[in-house]
């Protein structure tokens, strides 16, 4: 019986939601997962909620990854200009690599590597949902990897503005510093708004920008995990998730222009309440004291990755751009 934990799933959604429109800098996404994991760790939850909770994880997840890509043009992108997309393309690999890397040293499991690298080097919360379906992780792993996009997110919404005026930029060199580094869209907008609504279009662009390159990234990851699996004789992932083609479909329509801005608009609306429900089902089923055993580590990783990120936002920007 699904409908108690669908009910309880559609509460969620609706106080993330009023959450995050009162702190608009707060994704919902975000918001859920703590809900999720402050529910799935109270005593006595009805475990009659439960296997709706649990059909919500993927079913939401996969249908809102696919709306999500509604929300991109190929034609946007390529109207950047050559050098923005070879600096979008630049700090999208360079952060995913070089965040594995530090994982690596620092000892930090491979999974959770893998969800910090993604989350930041792309769109954060909604690109950790989208990579935890085809890698081998904890649920506190996805937990934690929210978290530090949330917590460095913030940082680097906070910090870019003063940052910015102190070296002389631009409200277009801001925005698009903005959209290459900062974790979630959200963020995005908060930290390009000082400089003006120009500014915040440009850096809403080059952040979708990134978020195009989820697909692949999602491929790629998906192909190296069937080498691992097979290595190991456990169950291999499909090279392409269908959720991921349907996700590229999606992209194809947008670019095409064949659908009314009222419905792109309440597509995004619906993709943003599918993901809320899905990271609230995520964060259910995370244990507080298993969260806390990564903490530090992920911490650090976290901090080193958002250095990475705001380093190759500046230096690909403001000399490719």
């Amino acid at each position: 019986m699904l409908w108690p934990g669908l009910a309880v799933t559609a509460v969620a959604i609706a106080v993330s939601m009023a959450i995050s429109g009162r702190f608009p800098a707060v994704s919902a996404l975000t918001v859920a997962v703590v809900v999720g994991i402050v529910a799935g760790n109270v005593p006595g939850f009805p475990a009659s909620a439960r296997p709706g909770i649990a059909w919500s994880t993927n079913k939401l997840l996969r249908v809102g990854v696919v709306l999500l890509g509604l929300q991109l043009s190929v034609t946007q992108v390529l109207g950047l200009g050559a050098g923005t997309v070879v600096a979008v393309l630049l700090i999208v690999a360079l952060t995913f690599v070089g965040t594995l890397l530090i994982g690596r040293l620092m000892g930090v499991p491979r999974g959770l590597s893998m969800l910090v690298a993604t989350g930041f080097s792309i769109c954060g919360a909604s690109a950790v949902a989208a990579m935890e379906s085809v890698v081998e992780r904890d649920d506190e792993d996805v937990a934690t990897s929210v978290a530090m996009v949330t917590v460095f997110g913030t940082i680097s919404m906070l910090a870019l503005p003063a940052v910015a005026v102190g070296y002389g930029l631009s409200g277009d060199e801001i925005g698009r510093v903005a959209g290459g580094s900062v974790h979630e869209v959200a963020q995005v907008v908060a930290a390009a708004s000082p400089a003006g609504a120009a500014a915040v279009a440009v850096a809403v662009v080059i952040k979708l920008s990134r978020v195009v390159l989820l697909a692949p990234m999602v491929i790629a990851v998906s192909v190296v995990e069937r080498r691992h699996s097979a290595a190991d004789s456990g169950k291999r992932p499909p090279i392409m998730p269908l959720f991921v083609l349907g996700f590229l479909v999606a992209v194809a329509v947008r670019s095409g222009g064949v659908l009314p801005e009222a419905v792109l608009d309440g597509a995004k609306q619906l993709t943003t309440l599918l993901l809320t429900g899905a990271l609230f089902a995520l964060g259910f089923g995370v244990r507080i004291k298993a969260l806390l055993r990564n903490g530090a580590k992920a911490f650090a990783l976290g901090a080193c990755s958002t250095i990475l990120v705001t380093g190759l936002g500046f230096a690909t920007m403001l000399t490719l751009a």
